[in-house]
Order: C-alpha cells, then structure tokens, then sequence
C-alpha cells in the first residue's frame, strides 16, 4: 500500500480504495483536510512526503488470546499480554474528534475499524509497551484510554523494535480523562538506529476538575512526528512537557493544540530540545482561549540548545485568545551552551568534552525530575544519558 495514492481523490474515491462502507463521516472528513504533504500547515517543517510515498505491505489484524503479564504489550498492533484482571478489549470507538485538525488523525480510525480499548480502574500504574517485528510494513491501530472519576493513575509508554528497517507506524489515543481525577502518561522512545519512522496523533478529553500530565521523551532517531490534541473542561489542567534529543539528520518533535473551553481552566507546556549533528527539531504549538473560557490561565515555554551548526530548530509557541479575562504566555529561545559555565567547569579541571556533557545532562535532567515515580525517573535518565554518550565520545 501506497498511502501517496490517497492525495487528491474525493471521499467516493477514498471510500473505493480503502474498502469503507460504513463511517462515511470519517472519509469525508479525511477527504477535507486532504492526506498531508509539505506544504500542509501542520506538517511543513517534517518531509512527510518521505514516509508516505511509499510501498507497505499492510497486516491482516486478527486478536489473539491476551496473556497474562506485567505489562500490556501491543505487537504489530495486537494485543498480545496484559496484567490479569486489566479490562482490554477490541471495540469500535465511540467518540471520535470530528474537529481535529491532523488528517492522519481520521486515516488511522479509518484503517482501524476496531481500537485497543483499556479501561483503568482505581489508582492503577500500567505499563504499556510497543513491539513492532515486521520490516517494510504500515502497522496502524488506535488504542481508546479511560480512567475512573475521583481516581489518580498513570500509565508509562514504551516502545521496542526488532531488526526492522522501511517501516510506518501510525497509531494514537484517544484519552478519555474523568471528572475530577488526575491521569499521568509518560512517553519514552528511545530507538536510535533508523528502524522505522512514526506519526502519533493523540486527542485527550480532560473533564470538570480533571488533570492531565503528560510528559514526552523522545530520544529516538529517524522520523518521528507526535501530533497532540488536548481539550480542556470548567477547571481542567494539563500540564504538558516534551524533551527532545536529536543526533544525525534526524527529524521529530512535537505538533499540538491545547484548547480551553471551560472557565478557569489552566495549561503548563514546556519543551526542552537539543539538537546536534543535523537534526531538524519541531515545537509547533498553539494555545486557544475560546469565548467560554474566561478566567484561563496558560503558559507556554520552548528551550532549545543546538550543539552543531548545521542542527535546526523550529520553535512556534503561539496563543489564539478570544477573551480578555484571562493570564496567559508564551516564549521560545534558541542557543548554545553557555561559554561562561563551559569556561568555569574547565577552570575546574574538567574536560571541554566532559563539561559539556554534564551542561547538557543538566538541562534535560530539570524536566526528567519532573516524574514522581524514582524508579521510573532512572529509567529515563539512564536512556538519555546512554544515547547522549554514544553519540558524544571522547
């Protein structure tokens, strides 16, 4: 499959060649918004041209029996382990963003008549881990998240892959957040070799009272692009932080639209990147205020270091207000490591190699620290600092 075919046909076109004959909404809107290309606002600073003209095999997806294990582990888009007593199923999903902005978005929903749907009761910790085994394939499948009213719960997300190489993966949540509970999802990808490129396209829901965490850490290699919705409920937060470390002629980062709708509603993001070799970084984000949401308060905040010259980083922090009841602010700064603490760590005895390495390690570490859970903080550390040191050696 040549997901390049999609460009230009009508929604009775779509409908032929991906074989839909229910959910014509969908194809509409896909059709609409058009399959995206480079000058498609969303995705023209990542060459989307690149992962998708091209030919995938694609996967019959037939569910397995789950076992039973530590962790929910997702292979090739199958559900092949989970916790015992962990409610995951397969089921159409039932509430689907008509008004997201990301076409992707809609083409994954389309391929993927059935989602992965998880059910999270009380004050669970779940793990879910990402397996992908096939080379030269489109994998895509949706997962629908939920979790319980007056409850607090995270869910930690990884991602491993065999000796794979040419490969798509296309997936994404819908998150459904309860009134008056917190859910936390921490995100780590850390794959460095080019084994396959990724667009994840998320929509969160954060109902009355709600909180959201989410805290991305990408430190993968190839292209990668996470594509991220969030809708904000009468006194909802999100609290949203993306790291970013980049080697190589790598190219990911981060697309988002954080939309508040309901009064006194609140929203934190801030993005930490580095970038070396010739690595192209991506924060575009928009915070919108709608009229029903007065009294908002929102903060949005991008730093970048750029270790190399020929390393690029586009940084677009933007707010769209309708109201004037409202705190809000936004900022981005670019740059290099400081000469001045580079010069003091020297005069210290330190190595210029070495001092910048514990310069970079700082800067990420203020957001890493940001996760609760030690246990799983290490985890993160621990990754950085081994891909930040393979590419990094004396």
């Amino acid at each position: 499959m040549n997901l390049n075919t999609l460009k230009n046909q009508t929604a009775e076109e779509l409908a032929s060649t991906l074989g839909v004959t229910e959910r014509v909404g969908l194809v509409e809107k896909f059709a609409s918004l058009g399959l995206p290309h480079k000058k498609t606002e969303e995705y023209h600073y990542f060459d989307v041209d690149k992962i998708l003209n091209v030919d995938y095999k694609t996967l019959g997806y037939v569910p397995k029996t789950i076992e039973i294990g530590e962790k929910i582990v997702i292979t090739d888009g199958v559900v092949t382990s989970a916790p015992q007593g962990m409610r995951v199923y397969y089921e159409p999903c039932e509430m689907i963003d008509m008004e997201h902005f990301d076409a992707l978005y809609y083409l994954g929903h389309i391929l993927s008549g059935h989602t992965i749907k998880i059910e999270i009761d009380g004050d669970a910790e779940v793990e879910i881990e990402h397996h992908y085994t096939q080379s030269d394939t489109l994998i895509h499948y949706r997962i629908v998240l939920y979790n319980q009213a007056n409850r607090h719960a995270t869910v930690y997300e990884n991602f491993v892959a065999d000796d794979i190489k040419n490969t798509l993966v296309l997936y994404g949540y819908d998150v459904h957040i309860a009134q008056d509970s917190t859910l936390r999802v921490v995100k780590l990808q850390s794959m460095q070799d080019s084994k396959y490129a990724m667009v994840a396209s998320h929509k969160v829901n954060v109902a009355k009272n709600a909180n959201a965490i989410l805290k991305s850490f990408d430190l993968g290699g190839d292209q990668a692009l996470q594509v991220l919705k969030v809708e904000l409920s009468e006194h909802a937060h999100v609290d949203a932080g993306h790291l970013l470390y980049l080697n190589k002629d790598s190219k990911r980062g981060t697309i988002s639209q954080i939309v508040h709708r309901g009064e006194h509603s609140t929203s934190k993001q801030e993005a930490k990147n580095i970038l070396d070799g010739e690595a192209r970084g991506i924060f575009d984000a928009l915070i919108r205020v709608e009229h029903s949401a007065k009294f908002t308060k929102a903060e949005q905040n991008a730093k970048s270091i750029l270790l190399h010259d020929k390393a690029y980083m586009v940084s677009k922090p933007q707010l769209e207000i309708y109201i004037d009841e409202l705190e809000a602010s936004h900022g981005a700064t670019t740059g290099q490591l400081d000469e001045k603490q580079l010069f003091y760590l020297q005069s210290r005895g330190i190595s210029y190699v070495e001092a910048r390495k514990m310069l970079v390690i700082a800067f990420a570490n203020t957001l890493i620290e940001e996760v609760k859970d030690t246990r799983q903080q290490e985890r993160i550390k621990t990754a950085f600092e081994k891909v930040f040191y393979k590419n990094h050696k004396d």
